[in-house]
C-alpha cells in the first residue's frame, strides 16, 4: 500500500513518498502519501497523511507504520508522540531520518532497503532535486 501510494503521489507531480498506519491486529487504519506539492502544505508528509487518514484513535500502541523512506525528524516525532509502537520502513539509501533515535527509544524499526524504492527515490532526486532539498529542509 506504501508503495502503490508513493506512485500516486509521483504521479501527481509530488514527491513519491507513501505511507501506510495498521493496528495491532494488521487492519489497516489509514494511508496516504506525500502532498506537499499538492495541497500547498509543508507539513503533508506521507506519515502525517497516513495517520490523518487513520482518524482518531484511542490508542496507538500496538500499531505499525509503514512508509516507503526512513522518517525524517517531524515524521519520527509524530511516531514518538503517540506511541506508535513499529516503524517498517522500504528504504533508508536516499535518506536516513530519525529511525534510529526511535529505535533508541524503544520503537520497533525494521528497515527492508528495497531496491524498487531506492530507484525510485534516485530518479526522483535526480530529476527534481530543488523539490527534494525542499521536502528535507535544505537549501
Amino acid at each position: 500500500m506504501a508503495i502503490e501510494e508513493a506512485k500516486t503521489g509521483r504521479a501527481e507531480g509530488g514527491i513519491p513518498i507513501g505511507a501506510a498506519l495498521f493496528a495491532a491486529d494488521g487492519r489497516l487504519l489509514g494511508r496516504g502519501h506525500n502532498r506537499r506539492v499538492q495541497d500547498n502544505d509543508a507539513s503533508m508528509h506521507a506519515e502525517t497523511s497516513a495517520f490523518r487518514n487513520a482518524g482518531r484513535q484511542r490508542s496507538y500502541r500496538g500499531t505499525t507504520m509503514v512508509t516507503t523512506l526512513s522518517p525524517c525528524w517531524y515524521c519520527s516525532g509524530l511516531v514518538r508522540q503517540f506511541g506508535i509502537s513499529n516503524v517498517l520502513i522500504g528504504e533508508a539509501t536516499t535518506f536516513h531520518g530519525g529511525h534510529d533515535w526511535l529505535a533508541e527509544h524503544g520503537v520497533g524499526v525494521t528497515v527492508v532497503e528495497d531496491q524498487e524504492l531506492v530507484e525510485l527515490m534516485t530518479t526522483f532526486i535526480s530529476e527534481r532535486p530543488e523539490l527534494w532539498y525542499e521536502d528535507i529542509g535544505q537549501d
